[in-house]
């Protein structure tokens, strides 16, 4: 499900928030849990006010939908998001666990990629490591843990916010100022 899209029928924000006007910020969001309340819903529902429109992404294929219709500004990647939806309903397979890698490679391969925060699996320290390195290397402004709690979801938003203030000034892109 992508969220946020007008041409998307199951899309829970349709429309632009009444008191955005201008130019918005599109962020992606990419998420790889089975919750019933997902951060990412939560974060895309705080942001929506200001201006921000989401776009959810389940799997690496509708993430690369998205970047393909529309300008992405900021994106977050979940580096255990599944290659394809129809690929995680079908059981364990080695595709499960690319899609968060590989988006992270065409954002990186982009004309002009945009600022990219990357939400880490829950591994071992190797592991972790190793995809911390990786997503560094790749040009990933940041790397977090999956948020669980309202405080986790506290440091996302700051660590959007310095990625915004970082790359656009403090103001959309376009030169318009958020506040």
């Amino acid at each position: 499900m992508v969220s946020g899209h007008p041409d998307n029928p199951a899309s829970t924000h349709p429309h632009p928030h009444p008191c955005a006007t201008g130019p918005r910020l599109n962020l992606l969001l990419s998420y790889a849990g089975w919750h019933s309340d997902p951060w990412v819903d939560r974060l895309g529902l705080m942001l929506e006010p200001m201006g921000i429109q989401s776009h959810r992404a389940e799997s690496g294929k509708q993430a690369q939908d998205v970047i393909k219709s529309i300008p992405i500004h900021i994106a977050v990647v979940d580096l255990g998001l599944p290659l394809d939806v129809t690929a995680a309903t079908a059981g364990p397979a080695p595709e499960l666990e690319e899609g968060g890698a590989r988006l992270l490679e065409l954002l990186h391969r982009m004309t002009t990629p945009p600022p990219t925060v990357v939400v880490k699996r829950a591994r071992s320290a190797r592991d972790d490591h190793r995809e911390m390195a990786h997503a560094l290397r790749l040009g990933a402004f940041a790397v977090v843990d999956r948020p669980h709690d309202a405080n986790d979801l506290n440091v996302l938003l700051e660590v959007l916010r310095r990625c915004l203030c970082r790359f656009y000034q403090g103001r959309w892109p376009g030169g318009v100022s958020p506040t």
